[in-house]
């Protein structure tokens, strides 16, 4: 589960952790809509992080996190095709149905849980 402490509030249920190169390359490539799930992608040490939407064929929203989970940077309604880089280092990238920063409310400085 993907929780937001400083809300005190679930974010989604499922978290699926991309770990490996091939796995934070593939993302959500050629996958069906995702509802109630988030995919975390680690980066140590932290950087900008680039992320494309090339075969993803649904908007997304991103999170940006700090070491300690912090979130630093929000990337809203990610579109399919389309490239992004941070402007800030990340330790973590969070990718979440669209929607789901401005439905749960969820701001920079906010403190996340998975």
């Amino acid at each position: 589960m993907l929780f937001d402490r400083t809300r005190k509030r679930k974010v989604v249920s499922k978290v699926s952790h991309c770990n490996t190169a091939w796995s934070k390359f593939r993302g959500l490539m050629f996958s069906l809509p995702i509802r109630d799930r988030c995919l975390v992608f680690r980066f140590d040490p932290p950087r900008r992080v680039d992320l494309h939407m090339f075969f993803v064929f649904f908007p997304i929203d991103v999170l940006f996190l700090d070491k300690k989970r912090r979130v630093i940077e929000i990337k809203h309604n990610f579109l399919p095709f389309t490239f992004y880089l941070s402007g800030k280092k990340a330790g973590y990238a969070v990718e979440l149905p669209a929607r789901t920063i401005l439905d749960r409310r969820i701001r920079v400085g906010d403190r996340l849980e998975f």
